[in-house]
């Protein structure tokens, strides 16, 4: 039998209003908010706490308008699936009782429900989205087409975000803190050696690059040296001795034709390449 994927009629799971005591099916009441337990392996990692400070003064005001759903746990408490960041603004407004619907999920439905509605909700940044996608891709050994089907998402998408991942520490956390978009993260893939792309990714962001900048930057760096003769006009010399003073680094000039040909710039070392990307994008 196909099952039905998450990412479309989420809200078919959360009724428009909640009486106090379990409905008829037992399935949404008003819970003791101590009996509810987080998540473990919730995909979200970061809660904003000025957007969890307003929702906490609309709780105060307006009430949890929104029900939380939550699977049964043991000893008559429930596990949370979706709904944290609510959760913790009613503990915070103080709430005794929060409105609960119960769903008779398994570990894999569990995560794949918080992770659809973080992602609608747009409340995961970029490397969370991504560890979502590889934990449901690792530990169910779902296809990167099965999983675009289940969660409601294009391929293409979930492989780009993926690629994410292949970022070196510092550049991911630059991505998570909206410092850098997964655009411009991408683009410094191309370069392969973690030192490297952090450096570049530094440049990104103290320059403010954008994307199409750092794909021409990206592209300056993995040039090869050429093995092209390097033109002996009297002129084109001290234009390259000009530059490699003002530089100061080795330039040379190329020439690929009569009127084309490019300037090639060394460096030893990536603190001396920092320097010439500083001189440079001014």
């Amino acid at each position: 039998m196909t099952r039905k994927a998450l990412g479309r009629g989420l809200s078919a799971l959360i009724p428009d209003s909640i009486d106090r005591g379990r409905s008829a099916s037992g399935d949404y009441f008003l819970c003791p908010i101590e009996k509810i337990k987080p998540y473990k392996k919730q995909p979200r990692q970061y809660f904003d706490d000025q957007k969890l400070n307003e929702l906490v003064a609309s709780i105060k005001e307006q009430g949890l308008v929104q029900p939380l759903v939550v699977r049964a746990g043991k000893n008559d408490t429930f596990i949370l699936v979706v709904g944290e960041r609510r959760w913790r603004a009613a503990q915070k407004a103080g709430l005794k009782d929060v409105p609960v619907v119960i769903r008779n999920v398994n570990e894999r439905e569990a995560f794949e429900l918080a992770l659809v509605e973080n992602l609608h909700r747009a409340d995961l940044d970029p490397i969370e989205e991504a560890l979502g996608y590889a934990r449901l891709m690792d530990e169910h050994e779902y296809t990167q087409e099965h999983l675009a089907t289940r969660i409601g998402r294009d391929r293409t998408t979930i492989a780009n975000t993926i690629r994410l991942l292949k970022l070196p520490d510092r550049t991911q956390q630059a991505v998570r803190s909206g410092a850098m978009s997964p655009g411009h993260a991408r683009a410094l893939l191309a370069l392969d050696k973690a030192p490297l792309i952090d450096r570049a990714a530094r440049q990104v962001v103290d320059r403010g690059l954008s994307v199409r900048q750092t794909e021409a930057m990206v592209k300056a760096l993995k040039r090869p040296p050429s093995a092209d003769s390097t033109p002996s006009s009297p002129n084109v010399k001290n234009l390259q001795e000009r530059l490699a003073r003002t530089l100061k680094t080795r330039v040379r000039l190329v020439a690929s034709d009569k009127n084309r040909g490019r300037i090639e710039i060394n460096y030893a070392s990536l603190d001396e390449l920092d320097r010439l990307l500083e001189i440079l994008l001014k």
